[in-house]
């Protein structure tokens, strides 16, 4: 997997309160590739994603579709 978690003060309010999980990756990945990683390896739907190049590497804000908290996936990666 090319994809990390971030634990930041920042990542963990927008899993609270956005539904939204944050992740660095390579900067040479596309969103839709990205977007397909995260879904497949996590078994959820992502709704909508922003990303952020900041020096060499990428961030990626996911925002989940309803269904799929993002507490219980930050839980089940122990973020929380």
């Amino acid at each position: 997997m090319t994809i990390k978690p971030l634990v930041t003060e920042k990542a963990v309010m927008l899993i609270e309160s956005q539904n939204v999980l944050s992740f660095e990756t390579e900067k040479q990945k596309t969103k839709t590739e990205i977007k397909n990683e995260i879904e497949k390896f996590f078994k959820i739907k992502v709704d909508k994603m922003r990303t952020r190049i900041h020096g060499n590497k990428k961030y990626v804000y996911a925002k989940l579709k309803k269904e799929f908290p993002a507490i219980d996936v930050a839980t089940k990666l122990g973020l929380m």
